[in-house]
């Protein structure tokens, strides 16, 4: 098995701070990051520095819980979660997009110690937690960690002892589930032991994670190497590295194997072409990149498409194989469900 991780003109209105009202001359829009430097920031309260708060020409500045937000005008809108602008039991928008005024400037700002309070020109009041807002922000954003993912070759794998997971805590137990989605998001395969070898038990044990997603190949595939389709897959041959499925809308990635012809690059072009893939190639083939692994009955392998390659050594003998695809959507779904930053 070869595995590898493959990134005009515009009028400001009277400039608002707090309660206090300060008027500014008509200015072009590229001229409002001139007013920033009048702004002066406001407090929650006079002693506080836990929140505070300025107003610039097209954005809103917010510190709070150590962290320095701006938020343009028209997302402060867009996002209102009022009545009228979001349907909270729905989790769905209300309010047109598209009819925000691209110029939208708030007529009133006020912030307490948990809230902040905007007032629209209309008189619509916004009111945005401030904890909602960290944890929404571009910035709040950049700050969540998401469940890591560790860049490893086959040396990095055996020295983390990475452990598989019993099929009966991965079946009865969410952590069991946890620390095999744990195992799966760091490095992109999982192992679950002692499954039942049929096709039946390896189905209920997918269905733990994900919806199945029907192929060419059925639900769930199960093959030998009696050449049954007019692939390789179904024979006792080597298969290079590759991922499956590059013939779909969809693919999980590259393999080899399935290129079709290249009639879509220019013949000057071509050559670039072959001199990446020889590149790339030399990179997958590498030996410290190739983790072997021996499936044996009962041990079941999943593997994330968009980051591990997987292959097989010619064999002789008598081999059967089952399995199927997941939808990508639904693996990180049942992650998120259990905690996990996916």
């Amino acid at each position: 098995m070869w595995c590898r991780r493959l990134a005009c003109l515009f009028k400001v209105p009277c400039w608002l701070s707090g309660s206090t009202r300060h008027r500014s001359p008509w200015l072009p829009r590229d001229r409002r990051t001139i007013l920033a430097a009048a702004a002066r920031w406001h407090h929650t309260a006079p002693e506080s520095l836990k929140c505070a708060w300025q107003l610039h020409g097209d954005h809103l500045e917010l510190r709070y819980a150590n962290t320095l937000m701006r938020f343009d005008f028209v997302w402060l809108r867009d996002h209102c979660r009022s009545a009228s602008c979001y349907n909270a039991k729905t989790n769905q928008r209300s309010l047109d997009t598209a009819s925000v005024d691209l110029g939208i400037r708030p007529k009133a700002v006020r912030v307490d110690e948990t809230t902040l309070f905007l007032t629209w020109p209309d008189g619509h009041v916004t009111r945005y937690g401030l904890e909602w807002l960290v944890k929404n922000s571009y910035e709040g954003q950049k700050q969540q960690v998401m469940h890591p993912r560790i860049l490893w070759n086959a040396e990095i794998y055996r020295q983390a002892q990475v452990p598989s997971v019993d099929c009966r805590s991965f079946l009865e137990t969410d952590e069991g589930l946890k620390e095999f989605l744990q195992n799966f998001l760091l490095y992109g395969i999982a192992f679950v032991e002692n499954v039942t070898p049929t096709k039946e038990d390896t189905e209920i044990l997918a269905e733990r994670v994900s919806l199945i997603r029907e192929t060419i190949y059925g639900r769930m595939w199960y093959f030998t190497s009696d050449f049954s389709r007019g692939d390789t897959a179904y024979t006792k041959l080597a298969l290079d590295r590759h991922t499956d499925t590059t013939y779909f809308q969809e693919p999980c990635g590259y393999n080899n194997y399935d290129r079709a012809v290249i009639n879509t690059v220019p013949y000057d072009v071509v050559h670039r072409w072959y001199a990446a893939h020889r590149t790339l190639t030399a990179e997958l083939r590498r030996p410290e990149n190739e983790l072997w692994v021996k499936l044996k009955p009962g041990k079941a392998l999943f593997i994330d498409n968009w980051r591990v390659l997987h292959g097989r050594e010619a064999f002789t003998g008598y081999r059967q194989l089952c399995g199927c695809y997941l939808t990508r959507d639904d693996v990180l779904n049942t992650a998120r469900l259990l905690g996990l930053q996916a």
